[in-house]
């Protein structure tokens, strides 16, 4: 069966959902034509990636977050200015993924939370069956709690969520435990999708701390925590380009470039994780049994935290205050259920897939949701 990725290339989770789901694919019997990426303005495709998937990779113009001059969080008004200047272009990148969904006679199309995705399917509804993956889609759940947040902004982060997926078949909802399938919104929950090297790291702990800040602005927190507390090793990793692969500061401060074998590997030994709450990142830690400090830059970000909260992960903050990491550490207790639910991925994934067979693609008949 053949199968085409398009995935949104901002962050480092959708690309590693996409490593993961290649190689589960490949495993059993699929063929990944080739992978779609939205291409960024502010952020270029990691290393890791393009050495990861082995199918041809392929890039487009693509709507982004711009982040604030301060590089930590995402500037809401200034990235709506910026890409609708750019409407052209995405209209051009819409094109772009129509035709190479035709030219790849792909049997099913799988989407990585990529925006233009969903307006591809509403303008030109192409003939392979769509299926949206991501954790997002849970927050559209009608049994899942929504944090009390700002409602707009909740509104507005489901409203993309919808878009992205527009005339999908499936709504497959990563989560951190099961739940039942919420078939009104088409929504079917799924364990996390976490890339196979996680499970061939040698877990251990050692005396420092790992983090991960998905805009480098946050590095100034770190710094300033640093200088209060010099004999804490620190390990970070940051999304600054142009500085060498390991920045260090002194004998105990070091600021990395993403490298993924690398972060995994300084994971899997570390004492605690901080991060800016991707939900990749976060599913990691949680299997590695690290307790978590996470510091959302956006409101997805915010709802993942809440959401890794609710299952015992860890605990949220406004800056990188690692004095409270420490200190949740020692009181600390893994949700041992987490580690079986992502060992099921595979069987659960491949099962809703499977239920999209080309025996029963004439069966299917596609519906653009409704936007609210």
């Amino acid at each position: 069966m053949k199968v085409i990725f398009i995935v949104q290339g901002e962050g480092r989770g959708h690309l590693t959902q996409a490593i993961a789901m290649e190689r589960l694919l490949t495993n059993n019997g699929y063929h990944v034509t080739e992978v779609l990426v939205g291409k960024s303005l502010s952020k270029r495709l990691p290393g890791f990636f393009t050495r990861s998937i082995q199918a041809p990779i392929k890039q487009f113009s693509s709507p982004n977050f711009l982040p604030t001059r301060a590089n930590t969080r995402a500037n809401i008004p200034y990235s709506l200015i910026r890409n609708l200047l750019k409407l052209p272009e995405y209209v051009e990148s819409m094109r772009f993924i129509h035709q190479r969904i035709k030219k790849s006679e792909a049997d099913i199309v799988i989407n990585f939370y990529e925006l233009l995705t969903g307006f591809t399917y509403f303008l030109y509804r192409p003939a392979a069956p769509l299926v949206c993956i991501g954790h997002q889609y849970l927050f559209l759940h009608k049994d899942f709690h929504l944090p009390t947040i700002n409602k707009t902004e909740l509104f507005f982060l489901n409203l993309f969520s919808r878009l992205t997926s527009l005339g999908a078949s499936r709504r497959l909802a990563l989560s951190f435990h099961s739940m039942n399938p919420d078939k009104k919104q088409n929504i079917y929950v799924v364990p996390p999708l976490l890339r196979q090297d996680v499970f061939y790291q040698e877990v251990s702990q050692h005396n420092y701390i790992h983090g991960y800040m998905v805009n480098s602005g946050f590095a100034e927190d770190v710094y300033q925590w640093h200088k209060e507390y010099p004999d804490i090793p620190l390990r970070f990793f940051w999304d600054r380009w142009e500085e060498e692969p390991v920045k260090r500061i002194d004998d105990t401060l070091s600021f990395y470039q993403l490298d993924d074998t690398v972060f995994l590997r300084q994971m899997a030994g570390c004492k605690a994780y901080a991060s800016t709450a991707g939900f990749e990142s976060i599913c990691e830690a949680m299997y590695f049994r690290k307790p978590i400090l996470m510091v959302p830059a956006h409101i997805k970000q915010e709802c993942n935290a809440y959401d890794a909260m609710q299952n015992g992960a860890g605990i949220v903050d406004e800056t990188f205050n690692l004095k409270r990491l420490l200190d949740f550490s020692k009181e600390y207790q893994p949700n041992f259920k987490f580690t079986y639910w992502v060992q099921s991925a595979e069987s659960i994934i491949l099962n809703e897939l499977e239920s999209l067979a080309p025996t029963h693609f004439e069966e299917h008949m596609y519906m653009v949701e409704e936007f609210v």
